[in-house]
């Protein structure tokens, strides 16, 4: 058992490529399988393309889909599919590691920081336990769920149908990947719509998306700390953040769409309330849906598609700019108007290179959401509302859909599984392990010089 962790203990591993070609293997391994007659219900080979996208779309825990899940895939697909959501939410590596700890093995400094890597974590110090913990709290979170919705599902499902579906739903709740199975209950690609008038299972539903979009590191810091006044400033202002664009959202919706007699505009109060927060739960990559997407006003897809691109947090299921780095980037735009020369938060300062990773990871992302945008609009002549509602989707690994997915071209269809696997391996790992090396001090000094800004 020694020897299969050999690779993972070398110490020149280069740890965001490992993590990269990783996550790479288990989707092609995943595309392979679904691609076998015995996953779809025809029991014919399914298209390599319709694969390919159904699996990078599962290991990168978004929700497009080209093909309605349940009415297209047999139940074996249907596992090979909740196997992909499950580790591409934990991470594959957190899954080796968990092999590791079940065997008693020693975890090296190599494997210490290949987990490092995949939580985006800054050291290995503490990485081993965060991770144990992590195991024990998603699996333990995601078993309470299932028996939540097996309580709703088995009425209307049966005793086993119901069972399935309370696991599936609650994998792919926690795990922010948007995956549903009621296409032959409420119609193809019907999402959660047959259930928005369930304070039950939206309630689920909603628990489990947020917790698991808070990440990791949060929840280790939670659990040590168990006082707000001793939480670390990360993990406050990822609570913070999150609670403010939830909030937010919700009042934004409300008056947005309360009217609008295709969205909440023929709901009862409490459902519209109920409805307006599950939208602005979703679109922090959960990619669930009560409503119709289309339906939104072009306002509302906006800011659906701002809210997209910021999504969860680091170290967790959830893709996206992540909160603390557009909080940090909301800082240092408040201190740059007062004139001053550091970035301040709650009586600490932000040491500029963090600044300037999340100036890079904010542009990077922005300026890659309007090529790809005008891309599809090129290539497939839909509005471009239409085509940066389906980018940020896939680059923020969020999954909703005005309803284009199935019709995208090959070409489309390649640039929105391309997005969809950096948004969830990370556009900054995927820097490091193609384009950078190890750093070193510059050999020479130039003199600074001022230059107009503005």
């Amino acid at each position: 058992m020694a020897k299969r962790f050999q690779l993972l203990n070398n110490r020149n591993l280069n740890p965001t490529r490992f993590v990269f070609f990783g996550f790479l293997v288990v989707i092609l391994l995943g595309a392979f399988l679904l691609w076998l007659p015995i996953s779809s219900n025809s029991r014919e080979f399914t298209s390599p393309l319709v694969c390919l996208f159904t699996a990078t779309s599962a290991t990168c825990v978004t929700g497009l889909v080209q093909v309605d899940t349940a009415i297209h895939w047999t139940l074996f697909g249907q596992i090979v599919i909740i196997i992909l959501i499950q580790m591409g939410g934990l991470g594959f590596v957190t899954l080796i590691a968990m092999v590791a700890l079940m065997f008693r093995q020693r975890i090296g400094l190599g494997q210490r920081m290949i987990m490092a890597s995949a939580f985006n974590l800054n050291g290995t110090a503490g990485v081993v336990r965060m991770v144990r913990h992590a195991l024990i709290g998603t699996f333990a979170l995601e078993m309470i769920g299932a028996v939540i919705l097996a309580t709703q599902f088995i009425p209307i499902f049966g005793i086993a149908k119901g069972i399935w579906y309370g696991i599936f739903h609650s994998i792919s709740a926690f795990c922010n990947a948007g995956f549903d199975l009621f296409g032959e209950y409420s119609g193809s690609y019907s999402s959660l719509t047959a259930f928005q008038n369930s304070p039950v299972v939206l309630g689920t539903i909603m628990c489990l998306i947020v917790l698991g979009g808070l990440g990791f590191f949060v929840w280790e810091d939670v659990y040590t700390k168990r006082n707000w006044k001793k939480l670390s400033l990360y993990s406050k202002l990822v609570l913070k953040i999150t609670a403010i664009l939830i909030i937010g959202g919700w009042i934004f919706f409300l008056m947005m769409e309360s009217t609008n007699p295709q969205l909440f505009g023929g709901m009862n109060t409490l459902d519209q309330q109920m409805n307006a927060l599950f939208q602005s739960i979703t679109l922090r990559t959960a990619g669930f849906a009560t409503v119709d997407q289309g339906a939104l006003s072009e306002g509302s897809q906006v800011m659906s598609m701002l809210l997209m691109l910021v999504g969860g947090s680091s170290g967790s299921a959830a893709g996206g700019m992540k909160t603390v780095t557009v909080g940090i980037l909301l800082f240092a735009l408040r201190d740059g108007m007062r004139g001053r020369d550091q970035v301040v938060i709650d009586g600490r300062s932000i040491p500029a290179n963090r600044i300037l990773n999340a100036m890079t990871l904010a542009l990077v992302m922005l300026s890659t959401f309007i090529i790809m945008s005008i891309a599809l609009v090129v290539v497939d002549d839909l509005s471009f509302v239409a085509a940066a509602f389906e980018v940020a989707s896939a680059m923020a690994t969020v999954g909703l859909s005005v309803g284009i997915t199935p019709d995208l071209s090959v070409v489309s269809t390649l640039l929105i599984t391309m997005l969809m696997f950096l948004g969830r391996v990370g556009i900054l790992s995927f820097s490091i392990a193609f384009l950078t090396q190890k750093r070193k001090g510059n050999l020479m000094h130039y003199p600074p010089v001022d230059i107009l800004v503005g």
